[in-house]
């Protein structure tokens, strides 16, 4: 025969603030590669640069959300029904090169800044970028991975 099921006690199970600190305390050990959150109404908030704060009022829960820190660090409001959408290092570069990020002011260099996923930039974009710019390591590996990662075939059969 088997053992009944045992529930928590209630202060056992911890409680949405302390499930929120536990998350951020586990991504703050990695490095991120995307900072946002999904808002009961489907918004998507996404900081994409330190200070980079970005909220929104949300027209399900009557609630202000906001998000903030780019990739240097996680800041954000904790309703406890927002969705956590943050990822790190540790996804693979197949998630990497769809969520990481590089602002660019196009070829002229005059046009308004557009953040444009690594997988969207062009080969010799990225060649330019890694030759010419400084950047982070963490956008400067992604970048390297993809060129690799082009150059063996894989981002046009859609293998990995």
């Amino acid at each position: 025969m088997s053992k009944p099921l045992q529930l928590p006690t209630p202060d056992e199970v911890p409680t949405v603030q302390e499930h929120l600190t536990h998350i951020h305390d586990e991504i703050d050990k990695m490095t991120l590669i995307r900072n946002a959150i999904k808002t009961p109404d489907g918004t998507v908030l996404e900081s994409l640069h330190r200070h980079d704060y970005r909220e929104h009022l949300d027209t399900i829960s009557n609630r202000l959300y906001m998000v903030d820190g780019g990739l240097d660090y996680l800041r954000r409001s904790a309703h406890g029904d927002e969705i956590e959408l943050s990822l790190t290092t540790e996804e693979p570069h197949s998630v990497q090169r769809r969520f990481l990020k590089w602002g660019t002011y196009g070829k002229s260099g005059k046009d308004r800044l557009k953040y444009l996923p690594i997988a969207e930039m062009e080969t010799d974009h990225i060649l330019a970028v890694l030759r010419e710019c400084q950047t982070s390591e963490v956008l400067a590996s992604c970048m390297r991975k993809e060129l690799s990662y082009r150059s063996a075939g894989i981002a046009e059969t859609g293998i990995g």
